[in-house]
C-alpha cells in the first residue's frame, strides 16, 4: 500500500514538457549558439556559470543519453566555489537544444557543436568531464581537439565496450517503436535497474519526471526519433578502440553497481550477463589509456553525482589540484 502511494505521488509530480523544456527551468541562466548544420537550424543551448573568485580555469561538463545540463548543479556549484568556470551544454537532441526533423548524428558531428562554445567565449584551455553518453562525446571531443583539453574525466563513461559485438543489430525504427512506447513506468523501471541496481531513492524521481514529461507533449514523436537516432550513433560508433590515442591526463570515476548497456535487453541471457560489467570495464579502459588513473567507488551504481556526491567530488578535486 505504502509503495503504491509513493508511486502515485510521484506521477502526480509529473507534466507535460515542451519539446525543448522551455516550461521547465534550468539552475543557472541559458544561453544559446545558433547555426546550421545538414540543412537544419540548430540552437544550441548551455549554461556558462562564473565564479566570484575566479582562478582562471574552465571546466565543461557533458551530460548522457537520458539526461541534460540541469542535473549537473551541485557539481557545478561545487566547482565555482573553488574558482571554476563551467560550461554546461546540452547536446543537440537534448533538453533545451534543437531536436532536429533530419539528422545524421555522430560523435564528431556533437563534438564540432560543443566546440562552438569555448571558440565563441574565447577560452583556449580547458578540463573536460563527461558522463555516460557524455564520456563518449568526451573522449571524441578531447581525441579531435587535443590542444583545447588539459585534463579529462569520465564518470561511468558508456561505451568502453563494443555493443555491437555482443548486441543483435537493432534498426532505428525498432528503436523508435520502443521510444514511443515509453512513459513513466518503463523509464522508471529502466533507471531503477539498469543505473541503481534496484536501489531506489525518491530523488531521482525528478530525473524520470524530465524523460516521462515528454511523452505527455504532442510532440513526442520527434524526441523518441531523435533518440532513436541517438541509440544507433551509441551502438554502431564505438570509441572503445581508441581509448589508447588520449594524451591528456585521464580520470576513470567507476561506480562499481553500474551494469548499464545499450540494447543488453536485447542480447541472449549468456551474453546479456557479460554487458556493462563496469568493475571489469574500468580496469580494462585505465590499462588503455597512458596517462589513466582510476577510482572505483564502491556501492554506486551508473550516477555518481547524484547518487553520493561527496564520494564523486572529492577524488574529481583531487585531480583538479584542489
Amino acid at each position: 500500500m505504502f509503495l503504491a502511494t509513493a508511486v502515485n505521488a510521484q506521477k502526480d509530480s509529473l507534466r507535460s514538457l515542451d519539446i525543448n523544456l522551455e516550461n521547465y527551468e534550468y539552475p543557472f541562466p541559458v544561453s544559446y549558439i545558433e547555426f546550421e548544420s545538414q540543412a537544419e537550424k540548430i540552437q544550441l543551448a548551455y549554461m556558462d556559470v562564473k565564479p566570484s573568485k575566479p582562478n582562471g580555469k574552465t571546466v565543461m561538463l557533458m551530460h548522457g543519453k537520458n539526461f541534460n545540463g540541469a542535473y549537473w548543479e551541485e557539481t557545478a556549484k561545487a566547482l565555482i566555489d573553488k574558482g571554476y568556470r563551467v560550461l554546461i551544454p546540452d547536446q543537440i537532441g537534448f533538453g533545451k537544444s534543437t531536436k532536429p526533423m533530419h539528422f545524421q548524428y555522430s560523435f564528431q558531428e556533437l563534438a564540432a557543436a560543443t566546440k562552438r562554445i569555448p571558440d565563441q567565449l574565447k577560452i583556449n584551455k580547458m578540463v573536460v568531464l563527461g558522463h555516460s553518453m557524455g564520456g563518449m562525446v568526451a573522449t571524441r571531443f578531447t581525441l579531435m581537439y587535443p590542444e583545447l583539453v588539459e585534463k579529462l574525466i569520465l564518470e561511468n563513461p558508456i561505451g568502453l565496450e563494443d555493443y555491437k559485438l555482443k548486441v543483435p543489430y537493432q534498426s532505428v525504427d525498432k528503436w523508435y517503436q520502443s521510444e514511443l512506447k515509453a512513459d513513466f513506468n518503463s523509464i522508471k523501471n529502466y533507471q531503477l535497474t539498469s543505473y541503481y541496481d534496484g536501489k531506489w531513492k525518491d530523488q531521482y524521481t525528478k530525473w524520470v519526471n524530465l524523460l516521462a514529461g515528454w511523452t505527455l507533449n504532442k510532440d513526442y514523436p520527434r524526441v523518441a526519433w531523435n533518440s532513436a537516432l541517438i541509440y544507433d550513433m551509441i551502438y554502431s560508433q564505438p570509441v572503445c578502440y581508441e581509448f589508447d590515442k588520449l594524451a591528456v591526463p585521464t580520470l576513470l570515476i567507476i561506480g562499481q553497481r553500474d551494469r548499464s548497456a545499450v540494447g543488453k535487453n536485447l542480447a541472449p541471457e549468456a551474453v546479456r550477463k557479460t554487458l556493462g560489467n563496469y568493475p571489469e570495464l574500468g580496469k580494462q579502459t585505465k590499462a588503455k589509456i597512458k596517462n589513466g588513473q582510476l577510482v572505483e567507488l564502491d556501492n554506486i551504481g551508473h550516477l555518481p553525482h547524484i547518487e553520493d556526491f561527496n564520494r564523486f567530488i572529492t577524488p574529481l578535486l583531487q585531480f583538479l589540484g584542489n
